[in-house]
């Protein structure tokens, strides 16, 4: 009995500088590492004989009317105003094939003098009017390394598409983080391969927020196809920015294996990344999705089960997510945060409790993160680019009013 008490004794003085080496030892990480290609990201506009360029306007009279890209600088396009060529306002993007053939797209592409200046700001989001989309995790293979992910998964995101310039608004407790990814929405309902196959596409840019405290707190680690965590954490009327531009490539394939995307914040590059890199391309994540609606409710989000589509199709105007590559801010917990989790948890005489134990592990990450400042703040400015598809700016504000807490 006494060597039991002797030992209990030293473990309590010993335990803390154990933990205190840990912590000295972790470094002070801001992010996992990316890799970056040497040349700089080259923003380009495709021809109209390989991709339609699109982007929409909101005009005075509250009708929209359909652009045809030509050319993009940092703040303001060129761009034929379709209405001026046959495409009736209030068109969905999908529906001007069907007004003009594509030697009338070339034409106007090329005639000067239907050109217009129209500002980036003005135009709406590529990722339309639907507030209910599909997510993909892990789908890069330096993106599933850093989160000690075993498969591409699929879950359910909630919330509207916000324009290609925006804001994002860091709330009180938030782990905030970033992931650049590549959208695709379809000018019909997808309900099997032949369906897929014989879609028009649309590509754009895309910009997926993550609450990583929520995300750290609710996620099953062994079981990420539960959803849980995901669509909690991912979700929110500002958590989902799109580019300006929806590209409707001739061939699909081609133009996202060639597609590059990247995230650079404050001036500082953090991730970049082809098309080409997907684990899953856009067609198998699409079955994969359609497989998943033979298990409905399998999802949860706010408590409850939820499928992760509705009617067992991927509908017109989702938006299905490629997923992210390396360099986001989120890493495990360290070392010091295990030992130090752990301990608060056996002081306070949790010991017997995995469940606590795990909790405590967490609440000590969540804090370290949140002092440590790695995550990002308030006036921070991320922007996302791409090839083709444009880019997108968001800028990091505070919590004003009530209204923006729920």
């Amino acid at each position: 009995m006494k060597k039991i008490l002797v030992f209990s004794a030293v473990s309590l003085l010993i335990m803390p500088v154990v933990i205190a080496v840990a912590c000295l030892l972790r470094g002070d990480p801001r992010g996992n590492h990316a890799t970056f290609e040497e040349i700089p990201l080259d923003h380009a506009v495709l021809p109209p004989e390989s991709a339609m360029t699109l982007a929409q306007i909101r005009l005075d009279s509250g009708e929209v009317s359909t652009l045809l890209v030509v050319d993009k600088s940092e703040e303001t396009i060129l761009a034929v105003d379709l209405f001026d060529i046959g495409v009736p306002h209030n068109s969905d993007v999908f529906e001007v094939a069907s007004h003009v053939d594509s030697s009338a797209i070339i034409t106007a592409y090329r005639d000067k003098f239907l050109h217009q200046q129209y500002s980036i700001a003005q135009l709406l989001p590529a990722g339309g009017i639907f507030d209910r989309h599909i997510a993909t995790g892990t789908n890069f293979s330096g993106h599933a390394k850093e989160a000690n992910s075993r498969g591409v998964f699929n879950f359910p995101k909630f919330g509207p598409a916000t324009p290609a310039r925006t804001t994002v608004v860091r709330r009180p407790g938030v782990l905030l983080d970033y992931e650049v990814e590549l959208c695709v929405r379809f000018d019909r309902d997808i309900r099997s391969v032949e369906d897929f196959d014989a879609a028009q596409k649309g590509f754009f840019l895309c910009a997926d927020f993550t609450n990583r405290a929520i995300l750290t707190r609710l996620v099953d680690p062994d079981n990420y196809n539960s959803g849980s965590g995901f669509s909690d954490s991912k979700s929110g009327r500002d958590f989902y920015p799109t580019g300006p531009f929806i590209v409707i490539p001739n061939d699909w394939k081609e133009f996202i294996s060639s597609e590059r995307m990247t995230t650079v914040v404050n001036g500082a590059a953090r991730q970049d990344a082809r098309g080409g890199e997907m684990i899953l391309d856009f067609r198998q994540l699409a079955m994969r999705v359609l497989d998943h609606t033979q298990h409905p409710d399998q999802f949860l989000y706010k408590n409850s089960k939820v499928p992760l589509v509705i009617d067992r199709a991927i509908p017109r105007g989702a938006a299905l997510m490629s997923g992210t590559s390396e360099g986001v801010i989120f890493m495990p917990p360290t070392n010091c945060d295990i030992l130090a989790g752990a301990w608060s948890a056996i002081i306070n005489g949790q010991i017997g409790s995995r469940e606590a134990i795990v909790s405590a592990v967490k609440e000590r990450f969540i804090r370290s993160e949140m002092d440590s400042g790695h995550f990002l703040q308030v006036g921070d400015v991320i922007e996302h680019q791409s090839s083709s598809m444009g880019d997108i700016r968001i800028k990091v504000v505070p919590l004003r009013t009530m209204d923006e807490a729920k």
